[in-house]
């Protein structure tokens, strides 16, 4: 009757529907051929009609248990096509997106796997250049979106307690794997320490008593943390991680593993994902759409995810319309955006930059060659750009000499820093003079000496620490932070021919104990060191003795004995600050 009747009402082919997804609740042990009989018997009504939700549980339950039985391919197929090119709401309803969801993953497990999938999404869009459905691009997103955040269901909800993105980040793990939060002395130094005698007084020093969890510590130059950790050291506008030396360490890096069908799951719709970038016309959109990240934290703490999702936003840096890779950035200020993630020392990051610089050259491409994107280069990522223009990037030199010609960093030592590193190559050295030529007054700031305080980008090396120090003149430098590097024990021979240095940051380095041994035989006038989370043990520990002007030590987290520590505290007279937790001394 409903498929003869002449009436044009919803209704006569929706009760029908109605009907049969009642009986289907009431006759549970139906057979497997019983189903396929019922499914093709109904899918006339379903060429104009929406399933109603218990009709779309049992073809979910059909997608899952018998995923190459033809009735997916055969009836199932027109019902999703529908349901993306019309449905207006994935929130009123659900289990349409379930159902369609388990429809795509069913043409995954077909022997041609994801060919078929990459077929299906090509007839949503049609065979010509723009689509002409509006809703399929953001109704296939809110499928890929929905899919991908259960996969991570289980593991978010088997964290009371699970860790925000800043602390994934910084590398925390959930609250009951954090060490305990213990009120900690987070240390300011007065800037004319160095020009001081060794022996310290209370009044040269600030302190604010907070506890290990509200400590955040950027590993790049970020400016807001920076405004957190130096709020008592006065006007300097420059990050010194040195002035962190008795934070407590970050903890390891999360480890999320997924189920087998989780995985398979990840890799369909992430796959997805990547084929939505690489129509032309869906591209503005689908970056619109992902700006916001709206992607699980888990999800980006996920190691195989990122890797994957990299090639989604490689398509939005090369695509030269700015309403694409101005999606790039963040969605609003003080939240992060994929340039934040994907550059060095972001949680997605895995090749040192490359994709960064790329991001880089098409922003500034377009647009953004404005005194406002390199200040917010400078705040924020000041150090991979010094890192990877060290390491002969173009792009990144070209950076550098337009932060000096435009006078975005005021800071007389990080201008130096920054010469020395243009210096340090030959493209650099080119640029850096024809700059010169143009700015008179580059030159007589070089002439003045080198800079009293130097920051290493994170993921330096030591040969990137030995390039920097033979491009320029490093005899001033009192202040040296190579925390979150990747040197080693090796650099010691570098850093023992800085005569000036008082203060030398290693935190989670690999310094070792031959380093250790190198620097107590030369730089004795070493007035503060950070050895917090390197491999040293006694036997380098014990070298520190004969360095009598030290004021302030940080061994946390090391293979420090108590004997050492009773030794060393017995032998350096003038030792005022000590931060021995985590260790057998503690």
């Amino acid at each position: 009757m409903a498929l003869t009747s002449p009436l044009q009402d919803d209704s006569i082919h929706q009760a029908p529907l109605e009907i049969v997804s009642k009986l289907l609740s009431e006759n549970v042990n139906l057979t497997t051929q019983e189903h396929e009989n019922i499914i093709v018997a109904i899918a006339p009504l379903l060429e104009n009609n929406h399933p109603p939700p218990d009709l779309c549980e049992f073809f979910c339950k059909h997608c899952r248990e018998r995923p190459r039985s033809m009735v997916v391919i055969e009836v199932f197929t027109p019902v999703v096509q529908r349901i993306l090119k019309h449905n207006m709401d994935f929130g009123k309803c659900p289990r349409l997106r379930l159902f369609t969801q388990e429809y795509i993953l069913a043409l995954n497990e077909l022997n041609a796997g994801m060919e078929v999938v990459k077929k299906f999404i090509h007839s949503m869009h049609g065979p010509t250049g723009q689509c002409p459905h509006p809703r399929v691009l953001p109704n296939l997103v809110a499928v890929c979106l929905a899919a991908i955040y259960s996969c991570y269901e289980e593991f978010i909800n088997s964290r009371d307690n699970s860790p925000s993105l800043k602390e994934i980040r910084n590398g925390c793990q959930q609250q009951c794997d954090r060490k305990p939060n213990l009120p900690l002395r987070l240390l300011h130094t007065s800037p004319d320490l160095v020009s001081q005698e060794a022996t310290l007084t209370d009044s040269r020093l600030k302190s604010v008593i907070v506890t290990s969890n509200e400590i955040h510590v950027e590993v790049e130059r970020n400016n807001t943390a920076n405004q957190k950790m130096t709020a008592n050291v006065g006007n300097d506008s420059e990050p010194n991680l040195i002035d962190c030396l008795m934070v407590s360490p970050t903890c390891s890096t999360m480890s999320i593993e997924l189920s087998a069908q989780a995985d398979r799951i990840l890799g369909c719709y992430v796959e997805i994902l990547k084929m939505l970038s690489d129509y032309d016309d869906w591209r503005p959109a689908l970056a619109s759409l992902l700006q916001p990240i709206p992607f699980p934290k888990e999800a980006l703490a996920h190691e195989k995810f990122t890797k994957e999702l990299k090639y989604v936003i490689q398509r939005f840096a090369e695509d030269p319309r700015q309403e694409v890779h101005s999606c790039l950035l963040s969605v609003r200020a003080g939240k992060d955006g994929w340039f934040q993630l994907y550059s060095p020392g972001g949680v997605a990051c895995d090749d040192d930059g490359e994709l960064f610089a790329s991001m880089v050259h098409i922003l500034m491409g377009s647009c953004y060659k404005t005194k406002k994107f390199l200040l917010s280069l400078a705040e924020n990522k000041l150090g991979p750009c010094m890192l990877l223009a060290l390491r002969g990037n173009q792009n990144m030199v070209e950076i550098l000499c337009l932060m000096l010609e435009y006078n975005i960093i005021d800071n007389n030592d990080t201008q130096l820093q920054i010469i020395s590193t243009l210096e340090s190559t030959d493209v650099g050295k080119r640029m850096y003079e024809q700059l010169c030529d143009r700015q008179r007054e580059l030159k007589e700031l070089q002439r003045k000496g080198g800079p009293t305080r130097l920051t290493l980008p994170s993921k330096s090396t030591d040969a990137d620490l030995a390039r920097l120090l033979s491009s320029g003149s490093f005899g001033n430098l009192e202040n040296l932070s190579l925390a979150f590097t990747n040197v080693t024990s090796a650099c010691a021979e570098h850093l023992i021919k800085l005569p000036s240095l008082k203060q030398l940051n290693l935190w989670s380095t690999q310094f070792g104990d031959a380093g250790l041994r190198l620097l107590s035989e030369h730089l004795t006038m070493l007035q503060v060191l950070n050895l917090c989370e390197t491999p040293v043990t006694d036997a380098g520990l014990l070298a520190l003795s004969s360095m009598k002007s030290l004021c302030s030590l940080n061994m946390n987290s090391t293979k420090l004995s108590a004997d050492t520590y009773e030794d060393l505290k017995a032998k350096l007279p003038n030792l005022k600050e000590v931060d021995v937790r985590y260790t057998e001394a503690w």
